[in-house]
């Protein structure tokens, strides 16, 4: 079928070029095009007569230029207004392309005009980049140009794509001070057990007193430490590899790891909330865009970005496609909030299910946005009081047969 045809990108490139304009003063440039041809064809027109092209090299460390999701959630924004300005869809795209600061966003946005210039539906053009497009965006697009209705679609696209990409990046926040903490308090125990401690160890063999238990604890994980720190850095280092690798083949592993995420204390909360923002964003995106409802939630279930509600959603789904309202389904799961079962049965009995999942949205990204806030205020004396305990423990355990000491002479 013509709609599963592969598109194939054009290559765009960026060209170096000096000429001589109209007045006979010197110019230089740069200028995207597939070839020099094209670039010095396109400079005429602008009465520039072109003396040397090059091809731009990438650069070696063009590391911060590649497109991230939070880009495409800008220039879903960018087409956007455009379209709602009245700008046609392919010049939308055209000035996007020359306008953006990345090199790699440029030639994927060009190849894109290129593409639907020629005639091929924006929806096609962007299931041959699936990398940056997911199968939701294209099947949103999809439908707006089925409906005629791509510059309302694209509005919902985009702040999809923006209220998407301004959770997760809350979720990450929650999620990297605790590991900071341990990180932290990790490399500053094994500093000590390997530096300072020994040192104290020398001193402490001339004593010719018995150590408190103690400090005889801590000198023994220090002899550890510095006897196997190659091992146990090494196993640390294995076993993080391994579950990364297991986490990325095996669907049973990621179950069980979105099952364990749920039940770790504070960080469940922000989850759980998260997990409910997503699913409702994402169903009233793709409902109000005129996609079915059992359609629907296969994308908020893959959406919602955790095994249990996955398989919560997809339990619900079975259940509406069985008769069954979707408020009841949910009850039903025991997974989803009572007041989000609630709102879906007053969205379904007025009409408005979109609107109001729309409301539940808002809702629960906002008790996320309140929750990290709140966790980051928490955590931030804790990061103290782990310190403290952990270098004051061992500073304690090193300073208590110097107290011994000084008690006996005294």
């Amino acid at each position: 079928m013509a709609a599963n045809k592969k598109v194939k990108a054009t290559v765009i490139h960026t060209f170096k070029w000096n000429g001589i304009n109209r007045k006979g003063g010197k110019v230089s440039g740069e200028l995207q095009g597939e070839s020099a041809a094209e670039v010095k064809a396109e400079l005429r027109k602008q009465g520039v007569n072109v003396t040397k092209t090059t091809k731009k090299a990438k650069s070696l460390f063009s590391f911060g230029d590649k497109i991230k999701p939070m880009d495409i959630a800008i220039i879903s924004r960018q087409i956007a207004t455009m379209l709602s300005a009245g700008v046609p869809l392919v010049q939308s795209l055209q000035l996007i392309a020359k306008s953006n600061e990345k090199a790699p966003l440029r030639e994927l946005m060009s190849s894109i005009a290129n593409e639907v210039a020629s005639g091929t539906p924006l929806s096609q053009t962007l299931r041959g980049h699936p990398k940056y497009f997911d199968a939701l965006y294209c099947d949103l697009v999809d439908a707006g140009e089925q409906s005629g209705a791509l510059e309302t679609i694209y509005d919902r696209i985009s702040i999809y794509k923006e209220k998407s990409e301004a959770l997760k990046s809350k979720i990450k926040k929650a999620m990297f001070y605790p590991a900071a903490v341990l990180a932290v308090a990790g490399v500053v125990t094994m500093l000590l057990l390997l530096f300072v401690i020994p040192q104290f160890q020398d001193i402490f063999e001339g004593f010719g007193a018995e150590l408190p238990a103690f400090t005889l604890f801590v000198l023994g994980i220090s002899d550890l430490v510095q006897a196997y720190w190659y091992i146990i850095l090494g196993a640390t280092m294995l076993a993080w590899f391994l579950f990364k690798k297991a986490h990325l083949k095996s669907q049973k592993v990621r179950d069980n790891t979105d099952k364990f995420v749920l039940k770790i204390p504070v960080i469940s909360t922000i989850l759980d909330k998260a997990a409910v923002a997503r699913f409702a964003r994402t169903l009233s995106t793709t409902f109000a865009a005129g996609i079915p409802l059992v359609d629907a939630l296969i994308s908020a279930a893959g959406a919602s970005g955790n095994y249990v509600y996955r398989s919560a959603i997809n339990s619900v789904r079975s259940e509406v496609m069985a008769g069954m309202q979707m408020n009841v389904a949910m009850k039903t799961t025991g997974t989803f909030p009572d007041m989000v079962s609630q709102m879906v049965m007053i969205g379904e009995e007025s009409g408005d299910l979109d609107g109001m999942l729309s409301k539940v949205a808002d809702i629960y990204e906002q008790q996320v946005d309140d929750a990290v806030d709140a966790l980051t205020s928490l955590l931030e004396p804790m990061i103290m009081v782990v310190l403290g305990v952990v270098v004051g423990g061992l500073i304690v355990a090193m300073y208590l047969p110097i107290f011994q000491l000084g008690s006996v002479i005294g």
